[in-house]
């Protein structure tokens, strides 16, 4: 009977399951990982069982993976599980066991279905992120207090954070991800640091300082006036400013009857 272990959906919970299922000595075609909020249906003839995230046991397979495999190896293990594949654990877990047998090459193995996995999964995550430091827009707040919404699909905002804290080291923002409600705080010339205790009223009060934003009007006007109508190109506008970012953007603000 296979032994499936749910595990919550963070890079601890991810690790701790595979510290589990490895240290179960079931065999590894005998046991396979599940994110608890997958959706799947439960399958007839498996167990299931808990992994609560567990600090420590992740970071004894991160120290693993940085001694037995590799720097990039573990990389790749962090950015997979930022990912929205919803079944990133067991993938992350596959890759694993070829990285444990076969060392710092297994990162370029791509013809291995798990590696693979993971290099696409690592992909999506790199891409998205890419776009988003052109497509993130900040509105000012009480205070000078720069703020910004965001909706990715993949849990990016980690790796966003660095970005903005260099190019934006002496101002105080926020970086809030709505599909996932946490946020990057910055502190002016301070180190960032991630939250996830944001309350309700900060989407609302976010919304309203984005409406009123002076700069709001200034985006939409540049945007007009460096249009010429004979070259619109909604195709072409697409592919480089996709639809599910524009909520986000200023001079998109008003719906995309004019694009």
């Amino acid at each position: 009977m296979k032994t499936v272990y749910l595990c919550d959906s963070s890079i601890e919970g991810i690790l701790s399951g595979v510290y589990h299922a490895w240290s179960s000595k079931r065999g590894h075609d005998n046991v396979m990982l599940r994110l608890r909020d997958d959706g799947a249906t439960m399958e007839l003839f498996c167990q299931y069982e808990e992994v609560p995230a567990d600090a420590q046991k992740a970071d004894k397979v991160i120290t693993a993976i940085r001694n037995k495999i590799s720097e990039e190896a573990y990389e790749a293990v962090y950015k997979a599980a930022l990912s929205n594949d919803s079944g990133r654990a067991d993938k992350i877990y596959r890759f694993l066991i070829h990285g444990f047998r076969t060392g710092a090459r297994i990162v370029s193995m791509l013809q291995i279905q798990a590696v693979y996995d993971v290099f696409q999964m690592c992909r999506f995550v790199d891409n998205e992120t890419h776009l988003l430091t052109g497509f993130v827009r900040f509105s000012e707040m009480e205070g000078d207090l720069l703020v910004s919404r965001i909706g990715p699909k993949n849990d990016v905002i980690v790796l966003l954070a660095p970005h903005f804290a260099d190019r934006l080291s002496g101002e105080n923002w926020v970086l809030y991800d709505t599909n996932r409600n946490k946020a990057v705080l910055h502190p002016a010339f301070r180190p960032w640091y991630l939250t996830e205790l944001l309350s309700p009223q900060w989407e609302d009060k976010m919304r309203k300082t984005s409406d009123e934003d002076e700069y709001e009007d200034l985006f939409k006007r540049f945007r007009k006036s460096i249009s010429i109508r004979e070259r619109t190109n909604p195709v072409c506008q697409m592919n480089h400013m996709p639809l599910r970012y524009r909520p986000y953007m200023p001079e998109f603000s008003q719906g995309l009857r004019d694009v």
